[in-house]
């Protein structure tokens, strides 16, 4: 996987600015904002497992005096 460099970012940036405008860029920034914190919180959730349900065993009626 190639990197992306300093260069390769302002490029990206450069064209995203051209493509939407300088008007939608704030509102471009708060989705993906918005996207990251939720996958964040999702793979937090999903990468601590369960505990495992334990299974309660049946409650024993006292036995009965004659």
């Amino acid at each position: 996987m190639p990197n992306v460099g300093f260069p390769e970012l302002i490029l990206i940036l450069a064209v995203v600015l051209l493509v939407f405008g300088p008007g939608k860029l704030p509102e471009i920034g708060k989705a993906v904002g918005r996207s990251l914190r939720e996958f964040r919180e999702a793979s937090s959730t999903a990468a601590t497992p369960a505990a495992p349900r334990q299974r309660k065993s049946p409650a024993r009626r006292p036995k009965r005096k004659a």
